[in-house]
């Protein structure tokens, strides 16, 4: 082991469409291993971090979504004065693995508080029916682009209009 030398191994990423590289003696040292990402200049401005975990998959290394998570940078830029927030913390099942999930959201105007309830009531509801019919690369992927705030917002316009509705935290559960 000692006096091994280190390359450069290359890792992709399937939902990026990306590659990157990794310094290891060899592709099997990699295995197993945490990677963390800044996603800002490909999300154009939204604060994103990403964590992945690397696999071996057909003699290549891929890199999996572990967590994804918003700055609290981007958070401060959207708040303004007179407007509510709601955040909320939940476990829910995916298909193949359990998530928790953190969503966020602020309203145009204050709000009571049954309304902050009833918006975090049917967030956790929308969030648990999408994630329970996808496996969870396929819910980072929903995040990513968007899909599942989308989703979450058109369902929460009824309730009270929503100024934004963001995923502040999702990350697989052990």
């Amino acid at each position: 082991m000692a006096g091994e030398k280190k390359k450069l191994w290359d890792i992709e990423i399937p939902l990026l469409r990306q590659k990157f590289q990794g310094i290891a003696t060899s592709p099997d040292a990699l295995v197993g291993k945490m990677m963390k990402l800044d996603m800002t200049r490909m999300l154009k401005g939204k604060n994103i971090d990403a964590a992945f975990t690397i696999v071996k998959r057909n003699d290549k290394l891929e890199a999996d979504f572990y967590s994804i998570t918003l700055l609290a940078g981007y958070i401060k830029r959207m708040m303004r004065k007179s407007i509510t927030w709601i955040e909320d913390s939940f476990v829910c099942s995916a298909k193949d693995t359990r998530m928790q999930i953190k969503p966020f959201m602020i309203t145009k105007k204050r709000v009571h508080r049954s309304v902050r309830t009833e918006l975090r009531n049917r967030a956790k509801e929308a969030i648990t029916e999408f994630v329970k019919e996808k496996d969870a690369q396929q819910v980072f992927d929903a995040i990513i682009h968007q899909d599942l705030q989308k989703d979450i917002s058109s369902k929460l316009k009824k309730v009270y209009p929503l100024a934004l509705c963001e995923i502040r935290i999702c990350k697989i559960v052990k």
